[in-house]
């Protein structure tokens, strides 16, 4: 006879047996339990059992043939309890963790609801514990886990052999793709800012106009908006390796194609250069639109912000090293080629390792980046009938649009105020790296608290604000002022890019996160290329040197305020988001989904 301790044991499982069955454990070769139903029929599974060992069992068709001894009961076979053998099975790991230390979500066969058998088996997972007994007290015989027959054990082997658990895990080498897309940004970048700088320059060593100059960047943007479509389908049916390099050809093509121009006679071949430089505008999307759906693939929502802050951010770092670096390497006309050779060289190591990336995370990272995303048509659908999505797209433009031009044009802001080609400069480099500094500290914050949609409505005003203080700081001729200014507008506008990125792909899950990132970036290019031809054509007409008025030949006080005005328009419409009753349009559904999927299984 058993032990008192073990008898409490039982008890406390819900299990109490007869004397006659528990004179049996003292068989070391009988591990049977005699325990009696308090009805004969096999429940459902999802319906609890009681048992009772005051009565003893009444055989019925089911029992074994053959008769039972003096002293003891004929059992049902049902109810002959074998040894339970599950491959994965083992001992003191909490529920839901593999051997490994693998968090595990619920199987297949879970979701399905108690008609199935619920297991929770893979390789390398298990759960165990109390988990196990209550597993088995989940059972009946027709599991054909408890079965006596050698079908039954077999049987149950087969559901522990293929019960399917998915395993979500990160990887490191995701870091290689996620350093990859930063390089490519840097330097699609710094191809669009290569003559801004030191416009007056370039423009001179090809003999043309300032103006003329500006087409460089204008049809760099264009080019961005041309080859939306096609960066679309890739990253829908290629993923971002397919994306990478096709913008890693497009880079090598296109740099080597404007050195060449450039050093075709004695002033290069402009129209050449334009080509190289059209071939690194449709080159930008795929790689700037990329980054959201690499993070969705390789990141969890833990990451997601700080991934894409990183890899998009790194776009505007490449036009700040152009802005700090091209006026240094072109101090004479003379130097233009080899500014064009020097970015080309960087462009072509940057380029190389693209085509030995991995495509894609041998096993999902999270539950939202295996759900299957909304094909192509019906998610284009869903977002031009959404209210939200055009309250923030709508303003992401303006204010990318309104960046771009400002970035392309700032030396020739400057410059009728007598501030040097060195000087702007700086000034669009603080832009752009005070905004990096900015971003790096705020987005792991705001990724950690979630709080996407307070940071939008903090900051679209103050860009706003910062582009109206902006239309004065030229004329005041002080550096301090065109500075802080800077600085200000590009930590505002810096921090806002990956928050709205992220957020509108939270807020339209499913729809993949490709196609909404490759919308909002090229309604900015699209509106930055517009903005630019306005702003010239608002440019004062004079010639002649800085007479020291408030409005001196050549200045661009008109485009200024020009910006003010539709950076101010911009306002109202992110700052009414989840009001009018509209709270669902900004419910973060990705994350909703994986935190949901967390606690049905373990994660």
């Amino acid at each position: 006879m058993g032990s008192q301790a073990e008898d409490d044991a039982r008890k406390s499982q819900g299990l109490e047996y007869s004397s006659d069955v528990k004179s049996s454990f003292s068989d070391e070769k009988d591990k049977s339990l005699a325990i009696e139903p308090a009805q004969t029929h096999n429940p459902p599974l999802n319906e609890k059992k009681s048992y009772t060992a005051t009565e003893t069992p009444v055989p019925t068709k089911e029992s074994p043939k053959g008769s039972a001894s003096h002293g003891e009961s004929i059992l049902p076979g049902w109810t002959r309890m074998r040894p339970l053998r599950m491959k994965a099975m083992g001992r003191g790991k909490k529920p839901g963790e593999g051997t490994n230390g693998i968090v595990t979500e619920r199987s297949g066969s879970e979701e399905r609801g108690d008609k199935d058998l619920k297991g929770v088996t893979t390789n390398n997972t298990t759960a165990s514990g109390a988990g196990d007994l209550e597993g088995l007290t989940q059972m009946t015989s027709d599991d054909g886990l408890l079965d006596g027959s050698e079908d039954g054990n077999q049987r149950g082997n087969a559901i522990a052999d293929t019960s399917s658990t998915v395993v979500y895990k990160v990887y490191k080498r995701r870091w290689f793709g996620l350093v990859q897309l930063v390089l490519l940004n840097i330097i699609v970048s710094w191809d669009w800012l290569s003559y801004s700088a030191s416009s007056k320059t370039c423009a001179e060593y090809y003999s043309i106009t300032e103006s003329q100059l500006n087409w460089l960047a204008t049809g760099f943007l264009f080019a961005f908006v041309a080859a939306t479509p096609f960066t679309i389908l890739t990253l829908n049916k290629g993923g971002p390796k397919s994306s990478i390099i096709t913008a890693s050809v497009l880079l090598l093509l296109g740099n080597w194609i404007r050195y060449a121009a450039t050093r075709s006679g004695k002033h290069g071949n402009f129209g050449g250069v334009m080509f190289g430089q059209i071939l690194t505008g449709i080159s930008q999307p795929f790689v700037l639109a990329a980054p959201t759906r690499y993070s969705d693939m390789w990141f969890t929502n833990r990451g997601r912000v700080a991934a894409t802050a990183v890899m998009s951010l790194a776009n505007p770092l490449g036009g700040a090293l152009a802005q700090l670096i091209g006026p240094f390497w072109t101090s004479s006309p003379s130097d233009v080629p080899n500014l064009v050779l020097y970015i080309s060289i960087i462009a072509t190591v940057a380029c190389v390792p693209s085509f030995f990336l991995p495509s894609h995370p041998p096993t999902p990272t999270s539950p939202s980046s295996s759900t299957p995303k909304t094909p192509l048509r019906p998610s284009l659908h869903t977002l031009f009938t959404t209210p939200e999505f055009y309250m923030i797209f709508l303003p992401f433009s303006i204010l990318v649009g309104l960046f771009n031009s400002a970035s392309s044009l700032i030396n020739q802001i400057l410059e009728p105020y007598s501030f040097t080609e060195d000087q702007a400069g700086i000034a669009g480099a603080l832009l752009i790296v005070v905004g990096l500094v900015t971003a790096a500290v705020t987005s792991p914050v705001i990724d950690k608290t979630k709080s996407y949609l307070l940071a939008i409505k903090l900051q679209v005003p103050i860009i706003a604000l910062s582009y109206l203080a902006f239309t004065f700081a030229p004329q005041t001729r002080e550096l301090a002022a065109v500075y802080t200014i800077l600085s200000i507008l590009g930590a505002a506008s810096f921090s806002l890019v990956p928050v709205v990125l992220e957020y509108i792909t939270e807020i339209t899950h499913p729809v993949s996160p490709e196609v909404t990132s490759t919308i909002c970036w090229s309604g900015g290019q699209l509106l930055g290329g517009i903005f630019i031809v306005i702003s010239d054509a608002l440019r004062d007409g004079r010639g002649g040197e800085d007479d020291g008025s408030k409005r001196p030949p050549g200045n661009m006080y008109r485009a200024l305020v020009f910006q003010a005005v539709v950076a101010m328009v911009a306002v109202p419409l992110p700052l009414c988001l989840g009001l009018f009753g509209r709270g669902h349009g900004v419910r973060m559904r990705r994350i909703e989904e994986d935190v949901g999927r967390r606690e049905e299984g373990t994660v």
